[in-house]
C-alpha cells in the first residue's frame, strides 16, 4: 500500500502578517478591560506593592460593596439612566419627526431650517457653557436632571438629523402615496410607514446618543451640585479623597459603569452594523 503524504498547507506571509497585527491590536483593545477588572478586585497595598497590571494575589469583593454603598454608585447609575434613556427617547423620536418634516414636505424656509440644524453639529457643546449656565440659571433648572436632559437633546438632535437624512432621501415617496390613496393621514403615514423603514438609521442613533450621554462629564460637573442628582461619571470623581484614594473601589465603579455600556451594545450590535452598513450604501 502506497502511504499518503500529508500535504503542508502553504499560508501566505501576508495572511500570516496580517493575522499576527490583528491580535495584537485585539490584545491592545482587550487589556484595559482585564486591567480594570484585575484592578477592581485589588487593595492598595496590592497595587501600591508594584501587582498593578498583575493578577490580585487576594480578590477583594468589598470594594464592589463599598461602591455600592458608600460610595452611593446605585444613586448615580439611577441618575444616568434616567437622563440617558430620556435623552435617547426624545432625540430619536424628535429627529425623525423633524427630518420628515424637513425632507418630506414643502415649506417656505425649509432648506434654511434644515441647514441652520447641520450648523448646530459644528458647535461644540463645552463651548455653550456660560450662556446655558445663565439660562438655567434663569429657568431655575441648575442642580436638576433636566439641566442635562434639555443640553443633551439639543446637541444630540443635529447628529440624529444628519443620519435620518440620508434614509429619507432612500425611501420611496411612492410608499407613501399609496398609503395616502389608502385613506391614512399624515400621522398614520408618518409612525406606520416611514418609521419602520428607519430601524436600522434609529438604532445608530441610539448607540451614538447613548455613549455620548452616558459618557458625558463637562456639562454635568458645571450644572450639577446636588450629590443626590449626580452622575456615574461625576459620582465616581467623588471617591477621590482629600489625603488618599481607594483605588480599588474606584476601579469597582468603573467595571460597574461599564456593564450597561456593554449590555446596551450588545441589544443594539446588529441594528448599529446594518444602519452604518446601509447609511455608507445611501450616502
Amino acid at each position: 500500500m502506497k502511504k499518503m503524504q500529508k500535504q503542508k498547507r502553504h499560508v501566505p506571509p501576508a495572511f500570516l502578517l496580517m493575522t499576527i497585527l490583528l491580535m495584537a491590536v485585539a490584545l491592545v483593545q482587550v487589556f484595559p478591560f482585564y486591567w480594570m477588572l484585575t484592578f477592581s478586585l485589588k487593595s492598595n497595598a496590592d497595587i501600591y506593592g508594584g501587582n498593578i497590571a498583575g493578577l490580585p494575589t487576594t480578590l477583594h469583593f468589598e470594594n464592589y460593596v463599598k461602591a455600592l454603598t458608600t460610595g452611593k454608585i446605585g444613586v448615580y447609575l439611577k441618575n444616568s439612566i434616567l437622563i440617558t434613556l430620556s435623552t435617547i427617547v426624545v432625540v430619536a423620536l424628535l429627529a425623525c419627526m423633524a427630518s420628515y418634516a424637513l425632507l418630506r414636505m414643502e415649506w417656505k424656509f425649509q432648506k434654511v431650517t434644515f441647514a441652520l440644524f447641520l450648523v448646530g453639529y459644528m458647535i461644540p457643546m463645552h463651548a455653550t457653557l456660560l450662556p446655558l449656565m445663565k439660562l438655567l440659571g434663569k429657568m431655575g433648572l441648575l442642580n436638576s436632571r433636566l439641566a442635562l436632559i434639555f443640553p443633551y437633546i439639543a446637541f444630540g438632535l443635529p447628529f440624529a438629523i444628519y443620519i435620518l437624512s440620508g434614509f429619507m432621501n432612500a425611501i420611496p415617496r411612492e410608499l407613501e402615496e399609496a398609503a395616502c390613496i389608502d385613506g391614512c393621514n399624515i400621522f398614520q403615514i408618518f409612525f406606520r410607514i416611514v418609521m419602520p423603514l428607519l430601524k436600522p438609521a434609529i438604532s445608530t442613533i441610539v448607540i451614538f446618543t447613548f455613549l455620548s450621554a452616558w459618557n458625558e462629564l463637562m456639562l454635568a460637573m458645571t450644572f450639577i451640585n446636588d450629590a443626590s442628582k449626580k452622575t456615574l461619571t461625576y459620582g465616581i470623581m467623588s471617591f477621590e479623597g482629600q489625603y488618599a484614594v481607594d483605588w480599588g473601589t474606584v476601579g469597582a465603579g468603573l467595571s460597574i459603569a461599564t456593564i450597561p455600556v456593554l449590555i446596551f451594545y450588545l441589544i443594539f450590535a446588529e441594528a448599529f452594523q446594518k444602519g452604518i452598513v446601509a447609511g455608507a450604501v445611501k450616502g
